[in-house]
């Protein structure tokens, strides 16, 4: 082959149409997420970029919305145990899953129900 995957860019969750409050507060005020200016020509769609380490996740408000419930993106977290009593404690439940090799993770919601996975390898 002539090319390689270099590394991932970003993810795209789907939000409804004026979520961008709900999102703001979840990726932002929940996640500590930079929030990142979209260009106007995408700024004019709707919806909300955010960065942090290496993760990058687009939301774009559709029509007839349903959260993704059993898709998503698996993110990898440096202490997962702060990350799930943040996520608690701003109501967002956390579901513990010990069946992924060298990693300890939890899934979680976001504030429009899309799942989201939360990785921390093992040490060792």
């Amino acid at each position: 082959m002539g090319f390689r995957i270099d590394d991932l860019h970003h993810v795209q969750l789907l939000i409804p149409p004026g979520g961008e409050g709900a999102a703001r507060a979840f990726y932002s005020g929940v996640l500590g997420m930079a929030e990142i200016v979209k260009p106007p020509v995408l700024a004019a769609r709707g919806g909300c970029w955010f960065r942090a380490g290496g993760w990058e996740v687009h939301l774009s408000p559709v029509p007839d919305f349903v959260p993704a419930r059993k898709s998503h993106p698996g993110v990898l977290i440096s202490d997962l145990d702060a990350l799930a009593a943040t996520l608690e404690a701003a109501g967002h439940p956390v579901v513990w899953d010990p069946h992924f090799p060298g990693h300890r993770r939890l899934y979680s919601a976001d504030g429009h129900g899309n799942r989201l996975e939360f990785l921390e390898r093992l040490s060792g």
